[in-house]
Parts: structure tokens; sequence; C-alpha cells
């Protein structure tokens, strides 16, 4: 067995922790312009999740952070406006190492030989607000800023006023549609000079100049982002009728001919010791650049390849962005407070005297958890080092005042409370288990709370209108007592609700058609917003496709407790043979593990296992979990959750490669089969529909013409793939 560095049960609370600290850092990143943490802790966040999800990739959860872009527009003056092609973030690199690992993935991807060139391109990373430009024409059309990935705000009227981006794009080889994407920001100088004018009127400073940009460029009054000076610089393009080249560098070259400037940082690297020597460069050039940076980014110069390497979640295969180190800044800790989260988990979080750190001034840091406070030997009034890794989440490095008196006096220890805050309820920390977790349950307010916010959030029912302060609102005006079923329950509080203050005629009718309109919800969704444990949306959605009906979920969950039971049962027969003559015999020991083997794959879906399996028994053992699941189903109707299958003749089907593949890698041929609409399968069974066979196929080819199943080899797969147009 692999030895992981942290316990599933501790991997799972992290999780859940940097999910919800991620979330509030995007919010305010991306959608107030008013970040809390720098860059650098940011980056540390994702970090840390990624880590997690690569130990644990079971444990991903359905708003996992690595699935997301930017922030969900929401409340705004500016409309919205969907973007055609998706505008994707990129995954992170802080070591040579990293670079390295980066490159030979893309060679191991694409079954690339290892004396076989990779080209990338590098430059520059703009420390901006991403926004795309859309040109018909030649002329342009629209502008809208990223949001979240895939819709962004409008914001066409405000670039008119930035000199950097043209009207009209200049050339007679310009697309009849193109989307040439980039930054917006403002130089050093000119934000400066912007923040000297902001103090003589008395006005709010701000924190940075990529705040400044975003704050100046999303106005509503298209005559404010006028009077700031706004600068652009291209990095790629999204929608277009024609791609007015072959790699990555010829197009870029191209938009800068159309008129749309170009990083001059922009070069071609033949290999990482190239790429590395860029990076070096840029990053010794950085305090004399005029904008802000942080990080160079590296992209396959290949289109053909690029399209091949395709995406994952949130970011494509073929980019990468090199992040410059951390800044770090000393401050002092003035309170230790405990906040309680969705699941019970009560989480240590620092007050600080004001700092400064990379640009952003940071007052709150998490603790994380009661071993960490204790490993930092943390005490209100100690002085400790921080660091933004990569420049957004912050993070305690190291406390300066360790075991040190104060003023000469000699401080007590801070005691993690045994008792929740929130409820009095005894708060524990169960066998194996770092996080200490209130044990109140559903009486407990906070989690009450929080499993409402999470009930309606944007990974789950998606509820437009109804955030935390209505949720807060109504569930201590006793409206939402029952559970997330009285949501559905609003409209007969039409009245009372419009009685309140901040309500309107219009914003009632909003909020209850909002709700209405959930009414049959998608299965994976409500399945996710039940914040049963372990279970994210990417679960969720395996779970709702294995059993297309919530309800057999349920019997399914039912079935298995009498198996954990009965494994039990065993176990502890074994145990007491142990105990009573020292031996176990065949047939217990046998049983025992038929059993255990059992219960961590009964659920019969990949990438499910034992945690999965035991919180869904677990939550479905629960009465009040079940009433409230009834409470739901007597308000909703999710339909029968089936996914559609894209146009080809192996959609639905279950596909198992084996042998040598020669034009692809096994990672690849996989995606393959997932644009398609079929499943990959890791080895061969009667519930398999097809297995394509490389040289050197052995026993699962043996296997297959056993069951008789239909076997091809690549080119024939080629083919599929082929007339599909994926």
């Amino acid at each position: 067995m692999t030895d992981f560095p942290i316990s599933e049960a501790d991997a799972a609370n992290e999780l859940m922790r940097l999910a919800r600290a991620i979330r509030r850092a995007n919010l305010k990143y991306h959608a107030e312009d008013a970040p809390e943490i720098s860059d650098a802790e940011y980056d540390a966040l994702m970090r840390r999740n990624a880590e997690l999800e690569g130990l644990f990739p079971h444990l991903v959860r359905g708003d996992s952070p690595s699935a997301l872009v930017g922030h969900e527009v929401g409340a705004s003056p500016l409309a919205k406006v969907p973007h055609e092609v998706r505008m994707m973030s990129l995954d992170n690199a802080f070591s040579d190492e990293e670079v390295a690992e980066f490159v030979a993935r893309v060679r191991r991807f694409l079954a690339l030989p290892e004396d076989a060139a990779v080209v990338m391109t590098a430059e520059d990373k703009i420390d901006g607000l991403s926004c795309s430009l859309r040109y018909e024409g030649g002329r342009l059309v629209r502008a809208a800023t990223r949001g979240d990935g895939s819709v962004g705000e409008d914001v066409t009227a405000n670039v008119a006023f930035i000199g950097d981006i043209p009207q009209a794009l200049v050339g007679d080889d310009v697309p009849d549609v193109f989307e040439v994407r980039g930054e917006v920001y403002m130089a050093r100088a000119d934000f400066a000079a912007l923040n000297e004018r902001q103090a003589e009127r008395g006005e709010k400073l701000f924190a940075n100049p990529r705040n400044a940009a975003a704050g100046s460029l999303r106005q509503k009054d298209a005559s404010v982002t006028a009077a700031r000076p706004l600068r652009f610089l291209a990095h790629g393009w999204g929608a277009a009728s024609a791609v007015p080249g072959d790699t990555q560098f010829a197009v870029m070259k191209r938009i800068e001919a159309w008129g749309v400037p170009v990083s001059a940082r922009l070069v071609r690297c033949a290999g990482v010791e190239e790429m590395l020597a860029q990076y070096r460069s840029i990053a010794a050039a950085r305090a004399g650049l005029p904008y802000e940076i942080d990080g160079v980014v590296y992209k396959v110069d290949s289109l053909e390849w690029q399209g091949r390497l395709g995406f994952v979640a949130k970011a494509p295969r073929w980019g990468m962005a090199h992040k410059f180190p951390a800044e770090r800044a000393e401050t002092v800790v003035e309170a230790i407070d405990i906040q309680v989260g969705r699941t019970g988990k009560l989480t240590p979080v620092g007050r600080l005297a004001p700092v400064l750190v990379g640009g952003v001034t940071v007052t709150n840091v998490t603790l994380h958890n009661r071993d960490e406070v204790a490993r930092l030997g943390l005490r209100v009034g100690d002085r400790v080092v921080l660091q933004r890794a990569g420049d957004v989440i912050p993070q305690v490095v190291e406390n300066v005042t360790r075991g040190q008196k104060l003023g000469g006096v000699e401080r007590a220890p801070f005691v993690f409370p045994d008792h929740c805050p929130e409820c009095g309820s005894e708060a524990v920390a169960e066998e194996g288990e770092v996080d200490v977790r209130c044990t109140g349950g559903l009486i407990c307010p906070v989690q009450r709370i929080e499993r409402l916010k999470h009930f309606v959030s944007r990974g789950a029912l998606d509820i437009e209108g109804l955030g935390e302060k209505s949720i807060i609102q109504f569930f201590e005006l006793g409206w939402l007592e029952r559970g997330p079923g009285d949501i559905f329950r609003l409209k007969r509080r039409r009245e009372a609700i419009l009685a309140l203050e901040g309500w309107q005629d219009k914003s009632v009718d909003n909020l209850l058609m909002a709700i209405e309109a959930k009414r049959q919800p998608d299965a994976a969704r409500l399945l996710f917003g039940l914040g049963i444990r372990h279970v994210g949306v990417v679960t969720a959605r395996d779970l709702a496709k294995r059993f297309v009906r919530l309800e057999r979920l349920r019997e399914e969950a039912a079935r298995l407790a009498v198996r954990r039971d009965e494994a039990w049962a065993a176990y502890n027969a074994a145990m007491s043979a142990v105990a009573g003559d020292g031996a176990v015999t065949p047939d217990q020991d046998k049983f025992a593990r038929k059993l255990a083997g059992e219960l961590a794959g009964l659920i019969g879906v990949e990438g499910v296992g034992p945690e999965v399996t035991l919180g869904l028994i677990e939550f479905f053992h629960e009465p009040h979990n079940v009433a409230v699941w009834e409470d739901i189903l007597s308000e909703v109707s999710p339909p029968d959750y089936v996914v559609e299958a894209l146009d080809s003749e192996v959609a639905g089907m279950t596909v198992v490669f084996t042998g040598k593949l020669e034009t692809m890698s096994r990672d690849e041929a996989k995606a393959q089969a997932e644009r398609l609409g079929a499943r990959s399968a890791g080895s061969v069974s009667a519930k398999t529909d097809l297995v394509v066979a490389g040289p050197g196929a052995g026993s699962k080819l043996k296997q297959a013409a056993a069951l008789g199943l239909r076997v091809i080899d690549e080119a024939e797969w080629a083919a599929i793939v082929a007339r599909a147009g994926a």
C-alpha cells in the first residue's frame, strides 16, 4: 500500500477548507476587485488542492477549484455575455522540475520519441484582467471579461477608450470572425499617478495595478473608464472562422500585424533549457518592466498538437504558467477565532494586524487545524511571517516570537475548544483524524446554514438570487427550519418576504421564479447539493450516471449497509478467533477479505472507492438525513439521469485499450473515447463492448476472444474517430 503524507479523512477535510477559501478568494479577486490575499497565497492554496486531488482522486469535490475558472458574474450592473469558446485558466509550475515534467507530460501524451523536439512559446504573464475582443468583418463588435469562463460581462463601450485596442483590424487576411484574447492592465507609472489623484480627492486608494485596471474596466459608466489610463496586450484567441497560421507563434504575429499589441518578449523555445533561460531573463528584467507580471507562460507551439492535447477541467494540457517565487512579510496575530464549517469542522483563523504582502493588504489567515496551531506554537500577540504563495492565499510559514514573553509577561498557550462555539455541542476528533468536528450535526445552526448555502451554490442547484444573506435571514425567521425542502415552500411566504427590508416585487418574484425553475433539477447537481461526505461534483455525476434514478442509489446504500455489517461481523469473528486460540481459519480470512473487497467496489462506479461508499451508507443511515432526503423529493422531481452521447458509433459503449498504441498515447486514446461518448475501462469483462488492440496485446486480448467481444486495431479506431469528426 502506498504511504501518503496525510490520511484520507484529513485530505477530505482540507479539500473542503481549500474549496471554501479559494471560492472566497475568487469572489474577492475577480468579482469585487478587492483581494484579501496575495497571488502567492492563492497559488499555494491551488497547489495544495491539486496535490491532494492527485493523491486522492476519488475525493475530488463537485465544487473543486481545479474545475472552476475565475468567478461567476453574479450581480453586476453590466450585461452578461456568453463566450462562444470558453475562456480557460492555466495550470501553474513553481520550479524548474515542474516545467521539465510539463514538457515530458506533453511528450508522453502525444507518444513522441525522446529525440523529437517539443517547441514552446514563452512570454511574460501580465497581472491584469482577462478580456475577449470579438471582431466581425474586421470590426470590433463586442468585448467581454472572462467571468467564470463561460459567461463574462459586456465591456464593449468601455474598451472603446483603451487606445491599444483597435476598433478595426488592419489587413486583407482578417477572418470574418476572430476573437482576440488578452489582458487589460494599468502601467506602474499610470497606477501611481492614479492613486495620487485619488488621495488628493480624498477617495479610496487602489491596492495594486491589477485591481485598478479591473475596477476601471468594469464600470457601468464608460466615462469613468475613459478617465483611467488602461492598456492591453494580446496573448491568444478564442472563436475564429479561420486561424491564420499553424503555430501559436505565427498566429500571435498575425494578430500583432493586424494592429493589436503583443508582448515584445514572446519567443519560441526549443526545449526545457531554452524555456528556463527565457524565464530567468524575464525574471531579471521584471523590476524594470512598465507593468506588473507574476510569471512566464509556456504554450505548445504546434496548433495540431494543441488540438490533440485538448483540455482538462479548467486548463489546457498544452499550456503552463511558470510563477515567480512568493513574497513574504511580518505581522502580529491579534486574535485566533474558530469558524465552524458545513461538515462541522472547527477551523482556527488568525486575525492579523493589517500587512501589505505582494501588493495586497492581508488581515486574516487560515490556520488549518488544531495540529497546525500547535506546530507553530501560536499565541495571541505572536509575530509571524506570512507568505503569499504564487502571489493569492496567505499562509503562516514561521512564528518569530514562538515561546517568548510579551512585554516581560508569560502568555498562556492557545487552548483549542472542546465544544462547538456555535451550538455548545461536544467537539471531537475521530480516531485517525486531525480535524476537530462539532457533533451537533443538524442541530448546529452553522452547519445547517452552511448546508443550505451549499445546496443553492453554483455547483449544486444554482438558485440565483438566494445568497448567503437571504439564507441566514430566512433561516433565522424559521422559514428554512426543516432543511433544503423549505426553499421550495418559500412561494407561500411571498407577502412575508415582501415585507422585509430590501425586498421589492421584482426581486421577490425573480427569486421565486428562480426557485420554481429548479423543480426538476439535474440529478447529479441535487445529489452533490445534499452535502454527502466525499461526494463531489464529479463523483455525483458518476453515481447519477450509474444509477439513473436517485432512489436506486438510496436502495443500493441500504443494501451496502447490510454488507458492511456482515463485513464487520466477519472481522470481529476473525479477531475473536485470534484472541481465542491465536489463529484465524482460512475460511474466516477469505470471507473477511472477500466482503472487504466487495465493500470497496460494490457501488460499481470506476473511481468510487470505500470512502464514498461509506459516506453514502452513513448519510442514509442517519434518520435526520433520510427525512431531509424525503422532504426534498416531495418538492422536486429530478428526471432520470441520462447522458447525451455524442454522434458517434461508440457512444455509450465501454472501450478497453490494450497493447502498444503506436500513433497516440494511452491517455490520448482515453480522451478520444470520452469525447465520443464512450467509457474507457482498464480491464476486459462481459460489460466490455469494444477492445482496441495494438501490438503486444496479451491476456486482455485472449479474454476478449473468449468472451466473443469485438476487437479492432488502432487504424480502425482512428477511422471511428475521424467519422465522428472528433
